[in-house]
């Protein structure tokens, strides 16, 4: 009686108030029903079976940071490995790690420099994998600036480098591995991208960085709709700040995780969604992030990287003296 007493008071309301009601529920079950839905991905949902994609994995850049612990992470899930990198001795090294872990685990290593003979090196990945079950390609290899720095203090051989290690690597190496996966309907991409180019409305001092990496976001989401209907599942994961050499942080925290934590996070995303970010605190900052205004974000990065800057100018000054 009481409910239907409230429903009678609530529609003799003037319809401004009822068109009020209407656009407040219906803005608190949107938001009820994507809470749900972050719970539901962040806690609940299972990771997929990778190994039904194919028995091997690619992993670019697969020495250090987030490509090593990748590496380690579907070596756990039982996946053949082909490590591709820049040095024979981390590769040497990374393997022994692995097997000593996982000593079922098969390993092959590729070399590729990709600020080098990129064109040779591929073609070479190409020959190792002739043949192979390669059901997932993890594109990792990546570079940014040693410090923030304006765009016409970028030197020519950086923009280069960035350009040609971000953009053309992580091109050319897909479109090596693809042709396999569509023969076999079946198979996982995943490009690394970042958080400058999909969270962040901007990044001052790091643009040719931060343009590179919207690159791989926009390639990734193309990829996806060309290819989902093949068998094959194309994501682009955005990380923020990640614990790695690259990063130049040390040490992880709840919001900047180690590159193993984030591996961990990494693999339970693999085949789903098209742009993610897997870490969960990190997507508690896209969510803030987003109800700020733009402005006010790029005046907080602005400052933020000019200290980057100044800190990096100083230790480089130092090291010319």
């Amino acid at each position: 009686m009481e409910l239907c007493g409230c429903l009678s008071s609530l529609m003799d309301q003037p319809r401004w108030v009822l068109a009020v009601f209407a656009i407040g529920f219906l803005y608190l079950l949107k938001t009820s029903i994507a809470v749900l839905h972050w719970l539901f991905v962040s806690f609940i949902r299972p990771g997929k079976n990778l190994k039904r994609y194919g028995s091997w994995a690619v992993v670019t850049g697969a020495t250090d940071g987030i490509g090593r612990a990748l590496a380690f992470q579907l070596a756990r899930r039982g996946l053949n490995l082909v490590l591709v990198g820049r040095s024979p001795d981390k590769l040497r090294d990374v393997s022994a790690a692995i097997t000593e872990k996982y000593n079922k685990v098969r390993i092959e290593t590729v070399l590729i420099d990709f600020a080098g003979d990129l064109v040779e090196g591929v073609a070479r990945l190409k020959m190792a994998i002739e043949g192979m079950d390669v059901g997932i390609l993890v594109n990792n290899a990546g570079i940014s600036y040693p410090y923030a720095k304006y765009f016409h203090e970028v030197d020519e051989v950086l923009i280069e480098n960035l350009i040609k290690v971000n953009v053309e690597g992580v091109t050319r190496v897909t479109h090596a591995v693809l042709p396999g996966m569509v023969e076999r309907k079946r198979g996982a991409i995943l490009n690394i991208g970042s958080g400058v180019a999909a969270v962040l409305p901007s990044e001052p001092l790091y643009a040719v960085y931060a343009a590179t990496k919207s690159y791989v976001d926009q390639f990734s989401k193309c990829l996806y709709v060309e290819y989902k209907d093949m068998g094959i599942d194309v994501q682009c994961q955005v990380p923020l700040y990640v614990a790695t050499k690259m990063s130049s942080i040390r040490r992880s925290s709840f919001f900047v995780p180690s590159a193993d934590t984030y591996a961990r996070a990494t693999v339970d995303w693999i085949g789903y969604e098209p742009r993610c970010t897997p870490y969960w605190p990190h997507s508690l900052v896209w969510t803030l992030v987003s109800l700020l205004p733009v402005a006010a974000v790029d005046k907080w990065r602005l400052g933020f990287c000019q200290n980057i800057r100044k800190r990096g100018m100083r230790k480089e000054s130092r090291k010319e003296k």
